[in-house]
């Protein structure tokens, strides 16, 4: 239900895959620690989505990881690369980012032949025969240093690119290399201003589409649904619930940007969700047909009006026809009404 009307759409060319994890620290055998999340305990989930947040795959860790029926064994952590692109077409060449838990160079290979480009940070230790000076030698070179080392396997060309910058960071690639290398700004401490050095271009592609689920993580805690409760499936369901709003209000941005609405009328993600609530407890409400000659248009009305100047906003449509709980409201300041005419 999280990813239907997503999955309904084309995916997105740039995806990549992380960790989330759902706060809990009750007892389950499910929870697991993280100590580079901001909430360090919980259930961990596995989820797959684009750059602007929008996800179209997920897992939930439950301790085993089976490979991938059909499919190679690439290991517990890239068979969960695996499982989460199923539904994602093949040989579309999408681009598939993710961090150094997941990679592997038997990943790169597997996902290359199903149509795949990928990259991602690396461990040196799953990456065999590969050697690479250390960060207290490329320390010495200065800030911007960079090294890359190409290899095949199993008829797939990989790169390896090591690159300096306050410490080392190494990333693994089916696609993508040193060249075109550009120029970033960095804070030195010793001069105390900011200089320009030099980083590859898989450093730059890796930092721009790499943060698809670090969106979503930063959109989860601003109201999140928060009840306290003695069952542990009850902190998995209010968090799938505060996902599906979020994605709701993902898609409705994404098709209000299309459309010449004054960017004003966009809704923020808290009035968003209040909305909803709206609606959700309206429904169910009888609503009867009126006598007479049909009504004129409220919403018609309210876009003239608000045309000719300042408005206020008026309630959803289901809410002011469900003839339900509507009573005058008394106040103090003297103003016209806010509704059209």
């Amino acid at each position: 239900m999280v990813t239907s009307k997503v999955s309904s759409t084309l995916p997105a060319e740039k995806l990549s895959i992380d960790e989330q994890i759902v706060p809990f620290k009750g007892c389950s055998r499910l929870r697991t620690y993280n100590p580079k999340k901001p909430k360090k305990w919980g259930y961990k989930i596995f989820v797959l989505s684009d750059i602007d947040g929008l996800i179209y795959n997920f897992k939930i860790y439950t301790g085993s990881i089976n490979p991938v029926p059909g499919q190679p064994d690439v290991k517990a952590s890239g068979n969960i690369v695996l499982k989460l692109l199923q539904p994602i077409p093949r040989g579309v060449w999408h681009k598939v980012y993710f961090d150094n838990w997941f990679n592997s160079p038997l990943l790169h290979v597997a996902l290359w032949k199903q149509g795949f480009c990928s990259l991602g940070t690396v461990r040196l230790n799953r990456v065999s025969g590969c050697s690479m000076p250390s960060d207290t030698q490329m320390k010495k070179s200065g800030r911007g240093t960079s090294v890359i080392q190409v290899a095949e396997m199993d008829d797939v060309e990989l790169r390896v690119v090591k690159w300096h910058d306050n410490r080392g960071v190494t990333l693994l690639s089916n696609f993508a290399a040193l060249e075109p290398q550009n120029t970033v700004k960095r804070w030195d401490s010793k001069r105390k201003k900011r200089i320009d050095i030099v980083c590859p271009s898989i450093v730059m592609i890796y930092n721009k589409f790499m943060g698809g689920v670090d969106l979503l993580d930063s959109l989860l805690p601003l109201y999140r649904i928060s009840l306290r409760s003695k069952k542990w499936y009850h902190k998995l369901l209010w968090h799938f619930m505060d996902m599906l709003l979020i994605q709701a209000w993902l898609l409705y941005i994404r098709d209000f940007d299309l459309t010449d609405a004054p960017r004003k009328a966009k809704l923020p993600l808290l009035m968003f969700k209040l909305e909803v609530a709206n609606c959700l407890l309206q429904k169910g409400k009888s609503i009867g047909t009126k006598r007479g000659r049909p009504s004129v248009d409220v919403e018609e009305l309210y876009k003239e009006k608000a045309k000719r100047g300042p408005t206020v906003k008026i309630p959803a449509k289901p809410i002011r026809t469900d003839k339900y709980d509507h009573f005058p409201d008394f106040g103090e300041k003297k103003g016209r009404c806010k509704n059209p005419g």
